[in-house]
């Protein structure tokens, strides 16, 4: 088996809202096509121009080569070979951030040519239980308004969803409406969901302290990246100084930097696998927090369509312990699935979807329908 063509599409939802931290509005999706009529489908979380651009672009030299041209004629079942190959071809332009992106949509895709080629679920090649289901919690931008966050809130409830996550848009402007904030999602939740705050990377040090001691009443189950990524010696700080679990990953991809965040006392770690390099790099993650910490726990970032949602399913389903997905709600989700069979939680759950690979079978009507030609 050959692989024959790397197809990168850009996907749109409808208009671009660029004052919304939503990344459920625009998409990244490749397919992988092989000579033998099998297609594998993978999703990269990123800028999707740029992505397209770095699958598509004339190759410059060994160290600036164009994925497309790393990996047509090359046998698609040699995936950390070909990871390995990606990564030092896009050395002088990579190493992270979009390469590394586009990189984690095509070893996505080739995970799904392995499965349906082996007749498993990416999960079984993976060491989990086909049967398995996960927990999900809904995830959606903090409104402006009390009324606003209300009527997420109960909208959570009326569909049976266990937990809700809120993040970004006002947060960290006034810590006295973000206590308000917080407080009106907790009362329309009940005491028994839980409740996760996403910061939004807006908070000092103090500001971050004072409002986990605000909403410590209110009982998060945890209060994630309030920092800039990389800012380790907050992020140690906060930890040592609070009692709410602290959660980040999502734009870290390598074991040496969630090394790091465990050693900030970082207790959620949160990669993404459209971001962090994909199945090939989400799996030496979780080993690593496995055999690093007793207490760090790995429970992805996911925030685009469903073709991410498949794949962080398929994931979550084969680790050990607390197992959560993160299930986007905002508007621009709701417009539509880009799935033949789209996901919905039943009882606050999904279960996967059953079938090789990724499970999935893409709506190629919508897909064309979303797809940006320029």
């Amino acid at each position: 088996m050959k692989i024959t063509a790397v197809e990168a599409l850009v996907l749109q939802a409808g208009e671009i809202d660029t004052s919304r931290a939503d990344g459920t509005q625009d998409a990244f999706v490749v397919r992988v096509h092989t000579d033998d009529g099998l297609v594998g489908v993978g999703e990269g979380d990123t800028s999707p121009y740029v992505a397209r651009e770095i699958v598509n672009m004339p190759s410059s030299h060994s160290l600036a080569r164009s994925l497309k041209d790393v990996l047509v004629d090359e046998d698609p079942l040699r995936i950390r070979p070909l990871w390995d190959q990606m990564f030092l071809s896009s050395y002088h332009y990579g190493r992270d951030g979009a390469a590394l992106h586009a990189m984690s949509a095509v070893d996505m895709a080739l995970w799904d040519l392995l499965g349906k080629v082996a007749g498993l679920s990416v999960t079984q090649l993976l060491g989990g239980e086909e049967s398995s289901e996960v927990e999900v919690y809904a995830s959606e931008v903090m409104p402006e308004t009390v009324e606003e966050v209300t009527r997420i809130a109960k909208r959570v409830v009326d569909e049976g969803l266990c937990a809700l996550k809120l993040g970004w848009g006002p947060l960290g402007r006034d810590l006295g409406r973000d206590e308000e904030l917080v407080a009106a999602a907790r009362a329309a939740l009940g005491p028994n969901r839980k409740l996760m705050i996403d910061g939004g990377m807006a908070y000092s040090l103090r500001s971050a302290q004072e409002f986990c001691r605000r909403t410590e009443p209110y009982g998060l189950f945890w209060f994630e990246e309030p920092f800039l990524a990389d800012d380790l010696r907050s992020y140690e700080r906060l930890t040592a100084s609070v009692g709410v679990r602290v959660a980040c990953g999502e734009a870290h991809s390598n074991v040496a930097t969630f090394r790091a965040l465990v050693d900030a006392g970082v207790s959620i770690l949160q990669p993404d696998l459209g971001r962090c390099g994909g199945f090939t790099s989400a799996r030496d993650l979780a080993a690593m927090c496995r055999e690093y910490s007793a207490s760090a726990v790995v429970i992805p970032h996911c925030f685009s369509t469903d073709v991410l949602l498949a794949a962080t399913l398929q994931f979550v389903a084969s680790l050990p312990g607390e197992r959560l997905i993160e299930y986007p709600v905002t508007a621009s989700k709701r417009a539509g699935s880009i799935l033949k069979t789209p996901f919905v939680p039943q009882q606050g759950m999904l279960r996967l979807p059953g079938g090789p690979g990724l499970g999935i079978v893409l709506d190629d009507d919508e897909v064309a329908r979303r797809t940006v030609k320029v």
